[in-house]
């Protein structure tokens, strides 16, 4: 039987030491588990995005088999897309593990021109965010909504090949796009803050795939991205909120200067994909929590011992960044991950986590 060390920290106050850049006793684990706590406790995948008070119970429970941290964060999925009119569908299949969109919302330059912000209170799976946040309200998690990345959700509304084809053919289309998907944000932020009136136990999270440099240039990030989603931080901050929580998804090395430029709070939270250096993520965000980095795809179908090396080595990375680090994949865990390969990502920590 394995023997780990005695916390001197609770994960709630490992978590809050972290954010008040205070010392710690132990590297945290960050699971970003997903639809991998639906399956854990018996729940089909869909439970995920469908139904908020299971899946704050997946989550809740998961947390505490693996000593997670104390931050769960909820997405109905495909965000923007039910809120905007369209349809999303949940994950079924074998191998689906994500709420996709049923057909693109806007297929025409026209169809841009006139899309509208909608009513963010009662849009699509809003209601289903502000339930699962008022269960983090009374279970003293921090609230958590999607911040959204800007162009995750307009290639949602158009479908990638149109938004990549619009970029290079019909750029203000695509400013027009990211115009309404700013304003968005920015309601569903003023929304859930104005709702919970404690801007500081709100931390917003943004998970950004669309980004990376498999999908567009570092030209077209800073044309399309850099501005509009600086814009959206910027006044998230401005209302009260202290920290954000960003997920800079997949190979965006060459977009790391321009996410520097964006202030993501006091600390930030800055999780990058296993193709981001740790070290590197060190250099662009020194003052900010990084968070990382081990590669899904070998927690999914590599061998315990593999994810053990390269959770020791992501530990040995990220204890020497100053502003602070906790440990996860580099992504969303995969749905059906084997257990045991997650949890010698907690025994990595146990042998190598310690600060003290």
């Amino acid at each position: 039987m394995a023997r780990f060390r005695q916390d001197r920290l609770t994960e709630k106050e490992r978590f809050e030491a972290l954010l008040n850049r205070e010392p710690l006793d132990r590297v945290p684990f960050y699971m970003w588990e997903f639809s991998f706590a639906a399956v854990t406790v018996g729940y089909p995948r869909a439970t995920t995005f469908a139904d908020p008070v299971k899946s704050f119970e997946a989550f809740r429970r998961t947390h505490e088999m693996y000593d997670a941290w104390h931050y769960i964060y909820y997405s109905p999925g495909a965000i923007g897309v039910r809120e905007f009119g369209g349809e999303a569908k949940l994950p079924t299949g074998e191998y689906a593990q994500a709420a996709t969109p049923v057909k693109s919302i806007v297929q025409s330059e026209e169809d841009a021109w006139n899309l509208t912000l909608p009513d963010v209170k009662t849009a699509g799976a809003i209601p289903l965010v502000m339930e699962f946040a008022k269960l983090q309200e009374s279970h003293g998690f921090p609230i958590t909504f999607s911040s959204g990345s800007i162009l995750k959700v307009v290639q949602a509304l158009t479908g990638a090949e149109t938004m990549c084809r619009w970029m290079m053919k019909k750029p203000a289309v695509v400013h027009r796009l990211c115009r309404v998907v700013a304003d968005f944000h920015i309601a569903v932020a003023e929304h859930v803050i104005r709702a919970f009136g404690c801007p500081e136990r709100i931390i917003p999270l943004t998970a950004a795939p669309t980004e990376s440099n498999q999908m567009i240039s570092p030209k077209h990030f800073r044309e399309f991205s850099l501005p509009y989603q600086k814009e959206v931080y910027e006044k998230i901050l401005a209302m009260g909120a202290k920290h954000i929580n960003t997920h800079i998804c997949g190979e965006q090395n060459l977009n790391l200067p321009y996410w520097a430029e964006i202030p993501m709070g006091d600390p930030g939270i800055v999780s990058v994909g296993h193709e981001v250096d740790l070290d590197t993520a060190s250099k662009y965000f020194p003052d900010h929590i990084i968070v990382g980095n081990v590669e899904p795809a070998v927690i999914q179908t590599g061998k315990p011992e593999e994810v053990y090396e390269l959770s020791r080595i992501c530990i040995e990375k990220g204890k020497k960044h100053p502003g602070g680090f906790a440990l996860a994949p580099g992504c969303e865990l995969p749905p059906t991950a084997p257990p045991y390969n997650v949890w010698m990502m907690r025994k990595a920590i146990n042998d190598f986590g310690w600060y003290e």
